[in-house]
């Protein structure tokens, strides 16, 4: 049934949105209610709709009439009053040319755009922020992800939506830990905690991880807020920083020993060197002398211990790089990791000396030597060593036939914190520490390396050498 006249007027005049029929022009033929109780008295004379829109809706308006587009958004300004922002529904009511009769619907959605101009800020600020953010479903599946967290895990963003973050996990916290966390979240709390996750080529890093709830008007968790700080620096001081406390506990331990075992050693050498006065016996004067060796190697290896836990002194002073080398090689050679290795050592003999720091020079070679140590722990392989001068520089290569470094390894392994090793295995420090004490000597160090077939370091300290530390 046709409905008259009336009805569709009632219908128009008590829309509860802002409601005018009006020309191509924008001349205004009719209004509802509405219009009529808040702008009735500024609406003789048939007005301009365009009046009423700022520069940049009066445009849109333009553009709607001629694209027929029956949708925009844009501010409308009441007259000496507020402003809302306007989304404006154009409907065609009869007719094609500029004599054509429009229903234009001006509905205030003012509140609305706030919040989605509060949104896009605030997805602004995560998108530019440098911390890691992801953001889930309830169930865990991440929906988003910032540059950062990209840049941070080595996952591209297509990699990851759709996927539990736990594609980052490194195995280091249990089961238990994270259904405890989970527990803690669903409750609608935030958590804060410290994790190790694992980036996409394997590296482990550190992250404090703030999880917060996204909580919808039903007061129901309808998804989670990851942000995550790295603190893989942070925490690989706190580790070196231990480690220190540790060589400092171990040389004073090494001194202790010194004293403890050093006299009856003393006293057993002496016996030993008196009974070889007393006795005729060639089969016992060579036990004795096998004794007197042995007792000569602890005292050794005791001093050693001891010279190479007290602090520097950081003397420069003229030095024999091969006794330098022994001095390392002396340390390096007693464990039970060097048991099925093979030393070669050639040192070229003359050699001039060098200007450098004595105890830093042999702190270079031992972390040299003792990484060689663990990439050829388990193997039949070769530690080479050798010395030789080469222009007005005297050369040092420690060489090993072990597992080898990746390419794209070979250009991070003097950066610090940077290791291949296990977490608790390694603290990333060794080399980028001897790479400076090189320099500061004005000399320098290169790394060849091929996977499977073993690794150089080439040390070079010129011969006039200048100390910059």
């Amino acid at each position: 049934m046709a409905l008259s006249n009336e009805l569709y007027s009632n219908v128009f005049y008590s829309l509860p949105d802002f409601a005018f029929i009006i020309k191509a022009s924008g001349q205004v033929i009719d209004y509802n209610t509405r219009v009529k109780l808040k702008l009735g008295k500024y609406l003789s004379g048939q007005k301009l709709i365009t009046e009423f829109f700022n520069a940049d809706g009066a445009a849109r308006f333009v553009d709607s009439i001629k694209n027929s587009q029956s949708t925009f958004r844009a501010q409308w300004n009441f007259p000496h009053s507020e402003s809302i922002f306007a989304e404006c529904i154009l409907t065609l009511l009869n007719g094609s040319s500029d004599e054509a009769d429009y229903l234009l619907i001006i509905r205030d959605v003012t509140e609305l755009h706030d919040k989605e101009l509060e949104l896009l800020r605030f997805s602004e600020v995560i998108y530019q922020t440098v911390n890691p953010i992801q953001i889930t479903n309830a169930s865990g599946k991440i929906i988003y992800v910032n540059p950062a967290y990209e840049r941070v895990s080595g996952y591209s963003q297509n990699e990851l939506i759709g996927k539990n973050p736990n594609i980052l996990s490194s195995g280091k916290q249990s089961k238990t830990f994270w259904k405890n966390v989970w527990s803690h979240i669903l409750s609608g709390k935030q958590w804060i905690g410290q994790i190790q996750n694992r980036r996409k080529n394997g590296e482990l890093f550190y992250s404090e991880l703030v999880i917060s709830p996204i909580i919808d008007e039903e007061k129901e968790v309808v998804g989670f807020l990851g942000a995550h700080r790295d603190i893989t620096e942070q925490k690989m001081l706190e580790q070196q920083l231990v480690r220190s406390q540790k060589m400092e506990t171990f040389g004073t331990l090494a001194a202790g020993i010194a004293h403890e075992v050093g006299n009856p050693l003393t006293a057993i050498s002496s016996l030993v060197q008196l009974i070889q006065r007393t006795t005729k016996e060639e089969f016992v004067s060579e036990k004795l002398e096998l004794v007197k060796n042995q007792v000569n190697r602890i005292n050794k290896i005791i001093r050693e211990l001891v010279d190479f836990s007290r602090p520097s002194g950081y003397v420069v002073q003229s030095v024999n790089v091969n006794n330098v080398i022994k001095d390392a090689l002396n340390i390096v050679q007693y464990g039970k990791k060097v048991r099925d290795l093979t030393f070669s050592i050639q040192l070229a003999e003359g050699l001039p000396q060098v200007q450098v720091v004595a105890d830093q020079l042999v702190q270079v070679f031992i972390n040299i030597l003792m990484n060689a140590v663990d990439v050829c722990e388990g193997m039949k392989a070769t530690i080479e060593v050798a010395s030789f001068l080469e222009g007005d520089k005297v050369q040092v290569h420690i060489s090993d036939t072990g597992t080898g470094i990746p390419e794209h390894q070979i250009d991070k392994i003097f950066d610090p914190f940077f290791t291949t090793k296990e977490a608790g295995k390694g603290t990333g420090l060794g080399l980028w520490v001897s790479f400076g004490i090189i320099k500061n000597f004005g000399g320098d160090i290169h790394v060849v390396s091929e996977v499977g077939v073993g690794t150089t370091f080439e040390i070079s300290l010129p011969v006039k050498g200048t100390y910059h530390g």
